[in-house]
């Protein structure tokens, strides 16, 4: 024979009341549970008895799943609520303002201005942010100094053999190929050659070129 249908109403009897208490309570938690594992669900149980106790089931933290639930819960009421909304939007513009009020205040004092309200302290805390910055400036500087150095020496020398004969081709048109490019150069004023006066009016002046 079936069993009857139960009418959901409290139940007068306090031991019977104990009793299914106990069963549906197991039966709760254990069906919270499964559902967490089975379909990859964040659950979170709470039950109070008749006399005050706590029983809770949560398959990651209990305070983790309340954090949730109020932020959830905040979010929705804001959309539903246009009032509630502007005035998220309101607090939201409010501290991006602040923000750029603190950036504006801190440029300001990092281009020496602004410093009466400081205090020793902050002066040396600003002073050792601008000694920072300006040592990253110098090595960028440095760098970048060394690297322009190094690609103007391969331009104007190239690459050098094992004999240290450039193959440059700056200065491939003016010295042989095994013309050693730190050898002295001289150059040396030669006599006027005479010219026909009549003809010319001007003296010419030769410049030799001699390598050691």
């Amino acid at each position: 024979m079936g069993r009857g249908k139960i009418v959901i109403r409290r139940i007068d009897n306090s031991t019977s009341r104990q009793v299914t208490f106990s069963k549906r309570r197991n039966g709760l938690l254990k069906k919270a549970k499964e559902l967490a594992i089975l379909c990859d669900a964040e659950a979170g149980v709470i039950i109070f008895s008749s006399t005050g106790k706590l029983y809770e089931y949560s398959n990651t933290s209990m305070k983790s799943v309340i954090e949730r639930y109020n932020k959830t819960k905040e979010e929705n009421h804001q959309l539903e609520t246009p009032t509630s909304e502007v005035r998220f939007w309101q607090r939201e513009a409010a501290m991006l303002r602040q923000q750029l009020q603190n950036l504006q205040e801190n440029h300001r004092q990092m281009m020496g201005e602004e410093l009466s309200g400081l205090s020793v302290k902050d002066l040396q805390n600003l002073e050792n942010q601008l000694e920072t910055s300006l040592r990253g400036v110098r090595v960028r500087k440095g760098n970048l100094i060394h690297q322009e150095n190094m690609d103007l020496y391969k331009k104007v020398y190239g690459n050098r053999d094992a004999n240290g004969v450039s193959r440059s081709p700056l200065v491939a048109n003016s010295l042989s190929i095994n013309e050693d490019l730190h050898a002295p150069v001289h150059l040396q004023l030669s006599q006027p050659q005479q010219q026909n006066y009549e003809t010319s009016g001007t003296t010419e002046l030769g410049l030799q070129l001699h390598s050691q």
